[in-house]
C-alpha cells in the first residue's frame, strides 16, 4: 500500500533549537523551586529526556505530582522557550524543508506534530517561516492526547481525508514518536538520529526503520 500521509515531529526531527527545550525546562524547574544540584532536579531532568516528545504539561504533571505546580512550570517553560526561539534559537534541520516539499510534490500530504502547546507551536512555525509549509500541524490540545498515544497521527489522518492507517508513515527522534506511530497502525515508523534518542530506544519502541535524518525519507518511501 502506498503512503499518502507523512507525520513528522518538529523539535529534533525537522527543527533544531540549540538546546532551547532543555534551557526552558531549567528555567521552569527554577521557577517552581526544584533547585539545580538536588536529587529531585536530577530525577526531573532525566525524566524529561526519557519522555521527550510527549505533551509538556503531562511531563510536568508527572514531575511535580500537582496540577497547579505543573501549570506553573508549563507557563514558565513556554515563556522561556518563546524568548529563545524569537531570539533566533530555532532553525530547520538540514534538508528538512526540502524533504517536506519533495514529499508534497509526489502527492504525499505532510503533517507536523509536536508536544508543544498551540501557542508555542505557532510561534515556532512563524520563526521558521513555515506557517504555509505543512498541509496541517497538530498539538496534543488539538487531538485530545499527545504522544506516546496515537491521537495526533490519527487526527491528521481524519483531518486530511486519508482512508487507511496503512497509508501513514511517521518519523521522529524519540521513542514516544515511534510508540505513537506504531499505536496508530502506520505502515512505516522511522526513528531519525538528529535528536534526543538513538538506535537502542528506537529498537525497543519497535521502529520499522532507523535513518540518519528526514532527508532519507523520500528514498525510503
Amino acid at each position: 500500500m502506498s503512503i499518502s500521509l507523512v507525520c513528522l515531529d518538529m523539535a529534533g526531527t525537522t527543527v533544531q533549537d540549540d538546546g532551547a527545550v532543555m534551557s526552558a525546562f531549567a528555567r521552569a524547574m527554577d521557577d517552581i523551586g526544584i533547585a539545580e544540584g538536588t536529587p529531585e532536579r536530577a530525577e526531573a531532568t532525566q525524566y524529561t529526556i526519557d519522555t521527550m516528545g510527549q505533551s509538556k504539561i503531562d511531563v510536568f504533571r508527572a514531575i511535580t505530582g500537582s496540577d497547579a505546580r505543573a501549570h506553573a512550570a508549563n507557563a514558565a517553560f513556554e515563556a522561556a522557550y518563546l524568548d529563545l526561539i524569537r531570539g533566533g534559537a530555532a532553525s530547520p534541520l538540514p534538508d528538512a524543508e526540502e524533504t517536506i516539499r519533495s514529499l508534497q510534490e509526489e502527492g504525499i500530504r505532510v503533517a507536523l506534530t509536536t508536544g508543544f502547546s498551540p501557542i508555542t507551536r505557532d510561534a515556532l512555525l512563524e520563526a521558521l517561516d513555515w506557517t504555509r509549509l505543512p498541509d496541517a500541524v497538530f498539538s496534543p490540545a488539538d487531538a485530545g492526547r499527545g504522544r506516546p498515544f496515537p491521537n495526533m497521527n490519527l487526527h491528521a489522518m481524519l483531518r486530511l481525508g486519508i482512508d487507511d492507517v496503512r497509508e501513514i508513515a511517521v518519523a521522529g527522534d524519540t521513542a514516544s514518536d515511534i510508540l505513537a506511530g506504531r499505536r496508530a497502525g502506520a505502515s512505516i515508523v522511522v526513528g531519525v538520529r538528529t535528536g534526543t534518542h538513538g538506535d537502542d530506544e528506537f529498537q525497543d519502541a519497535r521502529a520499522t526503520h532507523v535513518r540518519d535524518s528526514v532527508a532519507d525519507l523520500p528514498a525510503l518511501l
